[in-house]
C-alpha cells in the first residue's frame, strides 16, 4: 500500500474540509478577498521552514498569527478597515520574504503553490491537530460572528465580546492558511477558503446547506486535485484550486 500517497490524502481531506467550513464565515464577513493578503504573510514562514529544514506549516503559521496580532491592534488603535491594515502587514511580510530569504526557483515555487507530495506521517499528525482544534473553534464562534455580521449593535446587547471573537476569527483564518501552504502555497490559500463557500452559496437554500456543501466542494476539490497530481505529475495546488473553479463554474447553472 502507497502510505505516501495515504498521508496526501487524509491531508488534503482534513484542510480542504476546514477550510471550506471556514469559508462560509469568511464570505458572511465580506472578507474573502482578504484572505489573500494573509496568505502572503505565510511566505516568511515558508521561506524560513525551507532554509532551514523545519516544518512550514508550523513556521507559516508563527508570521501569520505574528501578522493577525498587528493587524487586531492596529485595527483597534486606529479603526482603519480590515482590508487596508491586512495590505500594510502583507506588504511587509513580502518584503522581509525577499530581504532575508533569497530562495532558489525550486524553493520559491513551493512557498507559492506548495508541495503535497513531501507530506510525511507527523504532518499528518500535526494537521490532524490543528483541523479539530480548528473545527471547535469555528464551531463555537459561527453563530456569535453571524450575529455580529449583521449588527454589532445586537451583538452588544447580546454581551458579546466584539473583540475577543474577531480575534478567534482572525486566528482561525491564520490556521487555515498556515495550513493550505501545505497543499496549495501561500499564493492560492485564499481560493482554497473563499471558492467551495462561493459555490456552496449559489446552492444552498439555508445556513445548514451552506456549511454542509461548502465542507463538501471544499473536500472533493482537493481529492480530485490529488488525484490529477497523482495522475499527471502536476503540482497539486494549482489542480485543487482548479477544480474548485470549476464546481463554482457548474453551481452557476442552478442560477440560471
Amino acid at each position: 500500500m502507497d502510505f505516501q500517497f495515504l498521508y496526501i490524502l487524509i491531508t488534503g481531506i482534513l484542510i480542504g474540509g476546514v477550510a471550506g467550513y471556514l469559508g462560509t464565515l469568511t464570505i458572511s464577513k465580506r472578507m474573502a478577498l482578504s484572505i489573500d493578503p494573509l496568505g502572503h504573510l505565510a511566505l516568511p514562514g515558508v521561506a524560513l521552514g525551507l532554509l532551514y529544514g523545519l516544518d512550514i506549516s508550523l513556521c507559516a503559521f508563527l508570521f501569520i498569527i505574528l501578522g493577525m496580532i498587528l493587524i487586531w491592534y492596529f485595527e483597534i488603535k486606529t479603526k482603519l478597515p480590515t482590508e487596508t491594515l491586512t495590505a500594510i502587514v502583507f506588504t511587509l511580510g513580502v518584503a522581509i520574504t525577499f530581504l532575508f530569504f533569497p530562495l532558489d526557483h525550486d524553493e520559491l515555487e513551493q512557498a507559492f503553490i506548495g508541495d503535497i507530495s513531501k507530506v510525511n506521517f507527523s504532518d499528518v499528525l500535526f494537521t490532524l491537530f490543528l483541523s479539530l482544534l480548528l473545527f471547535f473553534i469555528v464551531k463555537k464562534i459561527y453563530q456569535k460572528i453571524i450575529l455580529i455580521n449583521i449588527s454589532e449593535d445586537l451583538a452588544k446587547i447580546e454581551k458579546i465580546n466584539i473583540k475577543k471573537y474577531n480575534f478567534l476569527y482572525l486566528l482561525s483564518i491564520a490556521i487555515i492558511v498556515a495550513l493550505g501552504t501545505k497543499i496549495v502555497g501561500g499564493l492560492l490559500s485564499a481560493a482554497l477558503v473563499a471558492i467551495p463557500a462561493a459555490t456552496s452559496r449559489n446552492l444552498s437554500k439555508n445556513l445548514s446547506q451552506f456549511s454542509f456543501l461548502s465542507v463538501l466542494f471544499g473536500i472533493l476539490s482537493t481529492l480530485i486535485g490529488i488525484f490529477l497530481f497523482k495522475i499527471t505529475g502536476i503540482q497539486a495546488g494549482p489542480l485543487i484550486i482548479l477544480s474548485s473553479v470549476f464546481f463554482f463554474f457548474i453551481s452557476l447553472f442552478k442560477l440560471n
